[in-house]
């Protein structure tokens, strides 16, 4: 970091000390800096209790929740035309934000953040942590929106108009062909995973990082495992599918497809692009660093 602030303005014969400082503040994160701020993210939640794992995720699970309800609120109170799900879909990134902002643990950012390690030490012991990690993150996830999903069931909570949205986005929540749902979830995971490599550099336009990234998510109609798992359950609880649907139409095909698009598409050619230059400055040590 301290040599990139060098050449940020330490060059500069036009600023004095404090503005070179400045300068250094507004300049884009290079790719290994980002490389390693998104690592050590990885490194720290591996750290982590189960225990503390398992409540992060379960409130990122109960706050993706309100993904499914944001949407449905919004496009209750809009008519039904062409357009309305592309105002319904900034609903869609109502959980996102709570659940990044507030440091939750969400499975689809592992996939990117934990890989990194794995793919730095390359040894069995952070691999065994890695999968604890998205054991542990997945299950809670999955069972905060079940929470999330039977509490939109009390009656009397929400308008008829509301619940009525509620039911058809269910509904289209359960896909019928396997495969295009996997290529559907391998495009939310390579855009979510994308998003946590995005955030280093976003500084203050973090928001409209998650904001920007999420809703293109919403609106594509692309197979989030957790986002979609609040759906897919209240489709069950509400009869419109079994559990076998659940299993087998969405939570298959998606999980695979998050899996792949978080971890080969993004984590491995994002390792790939800064492996070299990584291995490179570790040989040559601080002197080679400073120079």
């Amino acid at each position: 970091m301290a040599k990139q602030q060098h050449e940020a303005g330490g060059h500069s014969p036009h600023l004095s000390s404090d503005e070179q400082g400045q300068a250094s503040q507004h300049t884009t994160p290079q790719a290994p800096v980002i490389h390693e701020v998104v690592r050590e993210d990885g490194e720290n939640a591996l750290k982590r209790p189960v225990r503390a794992l398992a409540w992060s995720a379960l409130a990122a699970g109960l706050s993706m929740g309100f993904s499914f309800l944001v949407q449905a609120v919004l496009a209750a109170g809009m008519p039904d035309a062409p357009w309305r799900h592309l105002v319904a879909g900034l609903g869609y990134c109502t959980g996102f934000v709570i659940v990044i902002l507030g440091r939750q643990q969400l499975f689809t950012e592992s996939t990117l953040t934990v890989v990194l390690p794995v793919l730095v030490h390359r040894d069995v012991r952070t691999v065994l942590l890695a999968l604890r990690l998205w054991l542990v993150v997945l299950a809670a996830n999955l069972a905060g929106t079940i929470v999330f999903a039977a509490l939109l069931l009390v009656p009397g909570v929400f308008e008829p108009e509301v619940v009525g949205n509620l039911r058809t986005l269910a509904i289209e929540a359960m896909p019928d062909s396997f495969w295009p749902t996997v290529l559907r979830a391998v495009f939310a995971g390579w855009l979510i995973a994308l998003m946590v490599w995005l955030l280093p550099s976003a500084r203050a336009a973090r928001l409209m990082t998650i904001l920007f990234i999420s809703y293109i998510v919403g609106i594509s109609h692309l197979s989030h495992i957790i986002a979609g798992s609040v759906e897919a359950a209240y489709a069950v609880m509400t009869g419109h599918a079994s559990v076998g649907d659940f299993l087998l139409r969405f939570f298959a095909p998606t999980l695979l497809g998050n899996v792949i698009g978080g971890v080969s598409l993004v984590a491995m050619i994002n390792h790939a692009a800064v492996a070299s230059e990584l291995r490179d400055r570790k040989e040559s040590g601080p002197a080679g660093r400073s120079g």
